[in-house]
């Protein structure tokens, strides 16, 4: 008995790490320094660190309405996100966009993404993610609370489908870990929850679901297509599009 106690409590412990790992690379939260995890326990925490973002942001949502106009609470919504982040996913982001489409070779590519100097194309992407998203929440009038929760949640949930099925493009990087065992598919279990969150939001939810897969899976083939292979940075860009798409989908009339 003690001995399926001990078993027990170190599996609990690693889960523990896991979700620390997860805050501590995804997060300007508190969570202290986490040593020796399991990359791929880490990554299935991803989802709920997502919902943790999202309930952050949703709490400071509900308070701010009561101040200013949701225009302006949906800027502030915005730049919270961001700066819960650190701004991760969107220096991904411009960073992915100035190589996929800098019409060079894949080698090329991979070392302009590296380059911490935004580029144009780079600019153009940031912006309009920026821009999708405030026109996301400033639009969202049902089930907003639960709306700004799932969207974060679905949105790094959707990079464990990069890890899974496309191979590391860089022989040493940050994201390198991620990819040295194969993702098992009980890391997708905590995906469900931000997709039950869109099943109750009715149509908008699934019209959510309906086109984060298809975004999801589109980026997939482009990536493939065009490297190859995926990145941190590309895993970023995953995210931002598909938050704000979820944002704007959330938001949209489709009842």
């Amino acid at each position: 008995m003690d001995l399926k106690k001990l078993v027990a409590n170190s599996r609990f412990m690693e889960r523990l790490r896991g979700l620390r790992g997860a805050m501590q690379f995804l997060t300007t939260l508190p969570a202290g320094e986490v040593e020796n995890f399991d990359a791929s326990v880490m990554v299935a925490w991803f989802p709920v660190v997502g919902l943790i973002l999202g309930f952050i942001t949703a709490c400071f949502d509900f308070l701010a309405l009561n101040i200013w106009a949701p225009s302006t609470v949906a800027v502030l919504d915005v730049v919270l996100l961001a700066a819960l982040s650190g701004a991760l996913h969107l220096d991904g982001l411009s960073d992915a966009a100035d190589g996929l489409f800098s019409h060079r070779p894949r080698e090329r590519a991979l070392e302009i993404m590296k380059d911490s100097r935004i580029g144009v194309m780079g600019l153009v992407a940031v912006a309009a993610c920026l821009g999708i998203k405030w026109g996301g929440l400033s639009g969202l009038e049902h089930h907003r609370f639960l709306a700004i929760m799932a969207a974060p949640a679905l949105a790094r949930g959707g990079m464990l489908f990069g890890m899974k099925f496309l191979p590391y493009g860089r022989p040493s990087g940050t994201g390198g870990s991620f990819f040295e065992k194969p993702l098992p598919m009980k890391a997708f279990f905590p995906l469900a929850i931000p997709v039950c969150l869109c099943l109750g939001m009715g149509a908008a939810g699934v019209m959510t679901i309906a086109a984060f897969t298809v975004s999801t899976f589109a980026l997939l083939a482009f990536y493939k297509a065009k490297m190859g292979c995926i990145t941190g940075d590309m895993l970023g860009a995953m995210n931002e599009v598909n938050e704000a798409l979820a944002l704007l989908m959330l938001s949209g009339a489709w009842t």
